[in-house]
């Protein structure tokens, strides 16, 4: 593991000298740490078509930033997936290059490396398969991955650059997997909650100490679905937000009853940043969020067994939502890595 972030640290600084004019360039050294693997957090595992490398992250920033990967060229990755917003968007619904909004809010990208399956409704196996989506869709960037393939095939540095990440001319293949391998590099694993759990006892208010110990007690269960480093299993869960449902969710690729409305559980790092909350972008503050679940929610066939009244006073709630504040990352929003 010690070669791997070394590997990262080096070509971070590399990309950063060549890419930022020279007054950008003179980064405090703690900017690079954010490319390094957190304590407590494990090793990613890239594809074996797919290894790190500081030419294929560098490819993958650009097209992740380019408007030329929609059918008007009016729209990139950048514009539904902020960096200064935890890579989420901070809308209920973004806006796709046809002017028209999508359906479900866009999730942050935030160590999205350690998912096993993506999209709410967990119908993309792989990471360099998920940019297919947005891509193709309707509502979003409504072009085609052959089509856009043959537009960069006009940009000679895109060919330079492809060649030197992959050995070949952009093309499907490319562009996959190079905006892959850049959002594998969006770590995040220095909010205040990480200095507490490796050793710094006072960096957490009194506040936040008694929301972390509700939010990991059986009085609330937030721990059950929002588990682990990345403060979820990954499971897919009904939160009793609506009896009835405009989305269907995990049913639209089983067909089942028995999924409908289930969506994958989110992480819940840098939450604070991520705002609006729940698939569709329904509310608009963490408060409002705490009070749904201490409500016990609306009554759904599928609703989780778990999301059930908790009957928290004023100000346990309010702890609540300042210990979720401290899963808050304020360093790997304004790195100026992913500038």
């Amino acid at each position: 593991m010690r070669s791997i972030r070394y590997f990262i640290f080096t070509f971070i600084a590399v990309v950063l000298l060549h890419a930022c004019s020279e007054d950008e360039a003179i980064i405090p050294s703690e900017e690079y740490q954010l490319m390094e693997i957190p304590d407590g957090f494990p090793a990613i595992d890239f594809p074996t078509d797919n290894a790190f490398s500081s030419e294929r992250w560098a490819l993958g920033k650009k097209l992740f930033n380019d408007n030329a990967l929609s059918l008007n060229n009016n729209i990139s990755c950048a514009s539904c997936h902020k960096s200064e917003l935890a890579f989420s968007d901070n809308v209920a619904f973004s806006t796709g290059t046809n002017n028209l909004q999508g359906s479900s809010n866009a999730p942050t990208l935030t160590n999205i490396a350690y998912h096993p399956y993506f999209t709410r409704a967990g119908g993309v196996p792989t990471l360099e398969m998920q940019v297919l989506v947005p891509i193709q869709e309707h509502v979003e960037f409504d072009f085609n991955i052959v089509d856009l393939a043959q537009r960069l095939k006009q940009d000679s540095e895109y060919n330079q650059m492809a060649q030197k990440a992959y050995g070949r001319n952009i093309d499907p293949y490319v562009i996959t997997r190079a905006i892959a391998n850049y959002e594998r590099s969006f770590i995040s694993g220095n909010s205040f909650y990480d200095k507490y759990v490796n050793g710094l006892n006072n960096v957490l208010t009194a506040d936040q100490l008694s929301g972390m110990n509700l939010f990991f007690s059986n009085k609330t269960n937030c721990s059950s679905c929002h588990s682990g480093f990345n403060f979820s299993n990954y499971a897919f869960e009904n939160n009793g937000l609506y009896e009835v449902y405009a989305d269907s969710g995990r049913m639209q690729l089983t067909h089942l009853e028995s999924d409908r409305a289930l969506f994958k559980v989110p992480s819940l790092r840098n939450i604070g940043f991520t705002s609006p909350y729940m698939h569709d972008g329904s509310m608009n503050t963490l408060e409002e969020v705490i009070e749904h679940y201490n409500s016990g929610g609306e009554n759904h066939v599928n609703k989780s067994s778990l999301v059930k009244a908790l009957y928290l006073s004023e100000s346990e709630k309010s702890d609540l939502v300042a210990f979720l504040k401290a899963l808050s990352d304020h360093q790997f929003i304004t790195t100026p890595t992913f500038k």
